[in-house]
């Protein structure tokens, strides 16, 4: 029997005394889209950045309970971080492409862990951009600046910026949530055909793009995992009145 691809163990986590996460366990399957969903505040993106470790550096915070990655626990003694964020990419609310051109920003992580072969890095540049829908969009222009493309192009490029290095996980923080319908729209079908070969794990920016992308969902409440299902059963049939509230619209 295959585990899952990620375990999260008991997970307990404050920040300058405060609690933010509290006792969160749940299991998340490959090839999948799980979707972390709530009110603002519940800890949904602070569990997401403590997958990869993005909170490693801030001061006055301090976790408690384990993070397994294929079975690998991520905070062990010895673990490299650096090769962690290698193998679980994340993308963030806010476009943030780097100084260069479009071509640059892709294959910026790929140099960086040695790749050097143009013919390899130019395969890569395709790849990651079809990956993220945006290669029919950009493949005639791939030296202009990153920063000329429009909002919904330049959330794609830093989905194929984190895809270029082929990470098995993909964190997303409400990567929709500037944008219009139609760039959100191709983001999501994205997901989609991503979900064959990547983990996806995602904040949405609405409970209505939660049902639409959710094979699992877990419902996220003032620091406590509330419920966690199929998609389809927590967004038709939820167990807990509190995720019923606010699935509703009744939440208040």
């Amino acid at each position: 029997m295959v585990g899952p691809k990620v375990r999260i163990d008991d997970v307990s986590y404050s920040y300058d005394g405060r609690a933010v996460l509290k006792n969160v366990s749940l299991e998340i399957p490959a090839h999948s889209i799980t979707v972390f969903f709530g009110p603002a505040g519940g800890g949904k993106t602070s569990l997401l950045r403590l997958i990869n470790r993005l909170n490693d550096l801030v001061e006055g915070t301090q976790m408690e309970g384990h993070i397994w990655l294929d079975g690998e626990d991520l905070y062990a003694p010895g673990v490299s971080v650096a090769h962690l964020r290698r193998r679980v990419g994340m993308v963030f609310a806010l476009p943030l492409p780097l100084p260069g051109t479009i071509r640059e920003n892709v294959i910026y992580g790929p140099s960086l862990a040695g790749v050097r072969d143009q013919t390899r890095l130019s395969r890569i540049v395709e790849r990651s951009l079809e990956q993220a829908a945006l290669w029919e969009e950009v493949k005639d222009r791939l030296d202009d600046p990153a920063t000329a493309l429009s909002g919904g192009q330049q959330q794609r490029l830093c989905i194929a910026r984190s895809l270029a290095l082929e990470p098995e996980v993909l964190l997303l923080d409400e990567p929709t949530s500037g944008l219009d319908p139609v760039s959100t729209r191709k983001v999501e079908e994205s997901l989609f055909e991503l979900k064959n070969r990547y983990t996806i794990i995602i904040v949405p920016h609405s409970v209505q793009q939660a049902a639409r992308l959710a094979d699992q969902a877990a419902f996220f409440l003032m620091g406590e995992l509330v419920e966690y299902r199929s998609g389809t059963e927590i967004f038709t049939t939820p167990q807990d009145q509190r995720t019923e509230d606010y699935v509703t619209g009744r939440f208040g």
